[in-house]
Parts: C-alpha cells; structure tokens; sequence
C-alpha cells in the first residue's frame, strides 16, 4: 500500500515474516483482539491453534475491511497465545491461513506467550494497528 514503508536494518536478525519497523502516514486505526471465534462470539476448533488462527486472522481481515482498511495499511500485529509450543508445531498451517488476508505483506509483529485469553477456550488473539491513508 502506498504511505506505508517497512524497515530492515542489515544489522538486525534477517526478519522471516515480519518487518522490524514500519511506518505510514495517514489516519491510525486500532483494531480490537480477534480470536477463532464464529459470528455468534462461539471458539470454534478448542484444542487446535492453527484453526483458531485461521478463523482469527480471517476476523481481522473483516474488522480491517469495516474500517476501510486493507491488510496492507497494518503497521503493527500482535499475537497473543496460550500455547507457543502448539504455534510452532502448526507454523506451516498457520502461514498458509496468514498469507491467505495478508499476502507478503509482513509488518511490524510480537508474539507473546500468555497464561490465558477472557475465553478459556481460545488459544489465539490477533490484535492489529492499520494506517489509512
């Protein structure tokens, strides 16, 4: 998207799907955690955290949408699971669900380990900042 630049300094770690920085101008749009959940606010697929991320990341891709934002305006996306050592075991799932809203776009990205989300069957949240130019 133009107005949004990504930056990987060579002194940094090469980034594999993120970007260390990046940066836009335009009107800032905070999106709200998303998790695997249905419409009804139902987690769906308990257990299995590269299907939570699936429907989760989907989620996004609809609260970007309703914001009139792209998945290229997000400038920053943070992840929140219960269960890294589940992430990492479906990471080839979950880039496929990721690639499917977001493409090669890779920003700015944390993920953190968490002790629990509100529902205590999500094992993924999603929260995003977009820029809209």
């Amino acid at each position: 998207m133009p107005g949004i630049s990504h930056f990987n300094p060579p002194e940094l770690p090469a980034p594999r799907g993120y970007s260390h920085a990046s940066a836009g101008s335009g009107e800032v749009v905070f999106l709200a955690g998303q998790v695997g959940s249905d419409r009804s606010g139902k987690i769906q697929a308990p257990g299995d955290v590269a299907a939570q991320f699936g429907l989760a990341i989907r989620n996004l891709g609809i609260a970007l949408a309703g914001s009139h934002c792209q998945p290229d305006d997000v400038v920053k996306i943070t992840y929140l699971v219960t269960d890294v050592a589940a992430y990492r075991a479906g990471s080839k799932v979950i880039g496929e669900h990721y690639r499917a809203v977001f493409g090669r776009h890779f920003p700015a990205s944390t993920l953190l380990e968490v002790k629990g989300l509100y529902d205590p069957e999500a094992m993924i949240e999603i929260e995003a900042v977009a820029v809209r130019s």
